[in-house]
């Protein structure tokens, strides 16, 4: 496939993907004018009601554009300990009416969603979102290693933004960062920002999961747009002069103004070979989402 593909991406351009149908089409622009050739629209955790709005606008989205390919659901199904920039009011648990619920309002659209799978349902939960055809993925999570193996058996084959809203790896529990790693099976996205994880952590964790690392955005609003503040889910972000977005009055990382071009050269400066980085922006995230 050609271009870059990007698999987590909240919007650009000054846009949230979801709010209009117009914002949504110019944020997949500002992403395509750094190389994105096709995006999934992820949207943060919100009430069905929202969910079901957003995902009208990015069907008719998709139906104009197709380097649209999908939503993201980044909740709302989210450990409260590890819910980052998520609004606590909006998160809820994997019960079999809430999951019906959400693949009811994405209607055909969801191609992949988030699940901390130490929730009570939650392995129930994934496996009857795996077999609707939604690709898994494990984050804002406080799992064990076994909690995020469990998950993986029932079909959850991805780690949202390795590294960021997740128990870390530590000598005696090496937490679902490393249950991943270990696992084949898995694939483990990372935001190579220079800001959520160290260049020498992505340089690891390229030779520890070859073939298998995704690079994403984790984009909000304010990629490719000038620095300001700026609302994600309803929370105010400020962004700095620097790139760094942030919840207005907190240090808390509310997603980023990353773009996948300047993500490969991240990782390159970090001295992962280039070849790596591209695939990894590209034909290794495609596979991931089944594109």
């Amino acid at each position: 496939m050609d271009g870059l593909v990007d698999i987590h991406c909240h919007g650009g351009g000054g846009h949230d993907f979801g709010d209009t149908v117009d914002g949504t089409l110019a944020a997949v622009d500002a992403h395509r004018a750094h190389g994105t050739a096709r995006i999934v629209a992820s949207l943060v955790s919100m009430p069905i009601e929202g969910v079901a709005r957003a995902a009208a606008v990015i069907r008719e989205a998709m139906r104009l554009d197709d380097a649209l390919v999908g939503i993201h659901l980044e909740g709302p199904f989210l450990a409260p300990a590890r819910k980052g920039a998520h609004d606590p009011s909006a998160l809820a648990a994997p019960a079999p009416a809430a999951v019906a619920a959400l693949l009811d309002a994405c209607d055909g659209t969801l191609r992949q969603i988030t699940v901390a799978p130490e929730l009570p349902g939650a392995v129930e939960a994934i496996r009857t979102l795996v077999d609707a055809g939604v690709v898994v993925a494990v984050g804002h999570t406080e799992c064990t290693a076994d909690q995020a193996r469990a998950a993986f058996d029932a079909g959850a084959s991805l780690i949202t933004h390795g590294f960021n809203a997740m128990r870390p790896i530590a000598g005696r529990e090496p937490g679902p960062l490393g249950a991943a790693i270990e696992d084949p099976r898995v694939s483990i996205e990372v935001i190579a920002d220079g800001i959520h994880v160290a260049p020498a952590n992505i340089a690891t964790l390229f030779r520890a999961a070859p073939g298998r690392v995704v690079l994403v955005t984790d984009a909000m609003s304010a990629a490719a747009a000038a620095p300001g503040r700026y609302l994600l889910g309803g929370l105010d972000v400020d962004v700095t002069s620097d790139g760094r977005a942030v919840l207005a009055g907190t240090d808390t990382l509310a997603g980023s103004t990353l773009t996948l071009d300047r993500a490969v050269e991240v990782c390159v400066a970090a001295g992962v070979a280039r070849e790596d980085a591209v695939a990894a922006a590209s034909s290794v995230p495609a596979r991931v989402i089944g594109l």
